[in-house]
This record gives C-alpha cells, structure tokens and sequence, in this order.
C-alpha cells in the first residue's frame, strides 16, 4: 500500500517546519529576518512537493518533484543569484568561505550541499537543482544506456579546477574583496550557468540522458558525496515484497544496480542516489521505500555502458 494522505500530509509538514527552524535560528542568532522568510519559502517548497508526490497518482508523481525543483531552482538562481546578485555556483561559495563572510552562497552550500547530505545524501540533486530542473524536462528521465564508465572523473578534474581558479585569483590577484563587486558577481553567474546550461543540453541531447551532466561534469558531486555515504534517508527495497521485475533499475536516473543492495540485505548505499524516488514510483508491488536509518557503505553498484 502506498502512504496514506495523513502520512503524507504530516511529513510535508514536518519538512516545512524544519526548514522554518533553521530560518528562526539563524534569523535569531545572526539578526536578519530574511533568513525566515528564506527557509520558510525553502521549506514551503520542499514539503509541497512531497506532498504533491505522496499524494498524485503513480503516473503524475514527478510532478511533484518537478515542481519541487523549479520553485527552488527559480528561486535560487534567479532571486538570490540574479537579483540579489549572489554567485551562488561553488566559486562563489570558496571566495566568500575564504573571506570568511556568511553569506547566501557559503549558507547554502553548508547547509544544502555539505550538512544537509548527512540527512538527505543528494536530494538537493533531485529535487532542486536549478541546472537539472531544466534538463529534467527532456524526455530521457529514464536512461537508453548504461553509464559511461570512468566519465565520472570529469566531476572531480572540474571540482579541482574550480578551487585552483579560486585559490589562483584569490592569493596572486588580489581578489579577496570579491564580495565587494556585485557586478563581477553577476556577471560571473550569467556566463558560468550559460556555460552550463548549454554543456547540460549537449549533453543530454547527445547521451539521450537527463543527467548526463550530473554524471560527467557536473563539480557538486564531490562535496556531496563524502556525506550523502551517512545519510539518514535512503532507499530500501522490502526484499519480502519485491519480484525483480528489474522496473526500479530500468527507471533509475542514475544507473544504480539498486537490486544488488536488496540482495545484500542492505538500503541503497550509493552516493550516486539522488533520491527523485523514480524507484517508488514505478515499483509495481510497493516494494521500493524511501526510509531513515543508520549503515553506509563503500561499494558503488552501478550499471555500467559496458559491463552488464
């Protein structure tokens, strides 16, 4: 049996209200009330589209996480980033962390990117990327292919590259006042996230796969995927219930042998796991869950191009 809307319902809540604490907390303790309005409208986001998953027949599900994902995405880039002039992409977070300034770019990262992985592993990946809330509206959520093995070390060369930039501009530059010039800020913004969208769009257009970027390029992963590897809320297959109908790998946006774990008697462990509960939502016998919990793990089961 699928959730029951009192279920549902309450754990959207609850999203909401965690989100809200954060906000109070760090509207309290750093004296600006934006931090409220900010989490709240996070939070408000997060728990609606939870709750339009939980609640939308199995067909319509990703509606909600879609909508999930462009309330915050929109809202992200182009509100805080944007308007409020903000590099919000990982070069922006490194020059603020080191100017030791706490603002929007180092707030999000610490907690969406880093602490939060710790609960939820990569579900800003699936549920608020504002990069994959566009590519998400190809047609290919479900991969024509395998993965493409060792592509995945773009992710870290583009991560390395990224910090020796910001490390370069920041010491022999003299760029430490970088939080000081919004228009270097936007501008820096509106040509990195062009740059990305149209590698993104590439990308999956050529792979015909909507996550090519977050497989092969993408520099996040890195960061993410040290705590998403102890994150409370992972995917579990009721081994009891399931047929291996193999639907749940089929379906898996990022080619993860979700069935090796099950055998295993262990939830899915990969740090490659995005939580977008595709898995839930095609499993025609309930048997996919998405549960919170206590184990990591260090082996990666994932199906690669050539190793079927």
């Amino acid at each position: 049996m699928e959730k029951t809307r009192k279920k549902v319902i309450t754990e959207s809540i609850i999203t909401f209200i965690f989100f809200s604490v954060i906000g109070l907390v760090l509207w309290q303790t750093q004296g600006h009330s934006f931090f409220l309005y900010n989490f709240a409208y996070i939070g408000f986001a997060a728990g609606f589209g939870e709750l339009l998953f939980g609640i939308l027949p199995r067909d319509k599900k990703v509606l909600g996480r879609k909508i999930s994902q462009l309330m915050i995405g929109i809202y992200m880039l182009g509100v805080l980033g944007f308007l409020g002039r903000e590099n919000m992409q990982i070069e922006g977070f490194f020059f603020y962390l080191l100017a030791g300034v706490f603002s929007g770019p180092v707030l999000h990262y610490l907690i969406a990117k880093i602490g939060g992985t710790l609960l939820f592993g990569r579900g800003w990946c699936g549920w608020a990327c504002w990069t994959t809330m566009v590519m998400d509206f190809f047609p290919w959520m479900k991969p024509q292919n395998g993965r493409l093995k060792y592509w995945g070390i773009f992710r870290y060369i583009h991560f390395i590259v990224i910090l020796a930039l910001v490390l370069t501009l920041w010491y022999n530059y003299e760029m430490q006042d970088f939080d000081k010039h919004p228009v270097i800020e936007l501008n820096w913004l509106i040509i990195g996230n062009l740059a990305y969208f149209l590698v993104a769009t590439a990308l999956t257009v050529i792979l015909k796969d909507n996550r090519a970027f977050c497989k092969y390029v993408c520099p996040i992963p890195p960061l993410m995927k040290i705590g998403s590897r102890f994150s409370i809320w992972k995917i579990k297959i009721i081994k009891e219930n399931c047929i291996e109908c193999g639907l749940c790998e089929e379906n898996c946006p990022m080619n993860i042998k979700l069935l090796n774990y099950m055998n295993n008697n262990q939830r899915v462990l990969s740090t490659e796991c995005i939580s977008c509960q595709q898995c839930v939502k095609v499993c025609p016998e309930n048997a996919v869950k998405y549960t919170k919990g206590y184990d990591f793990g260090f082996k990666e089961h994932i199906n690669y191009l050539d190793k079927k």
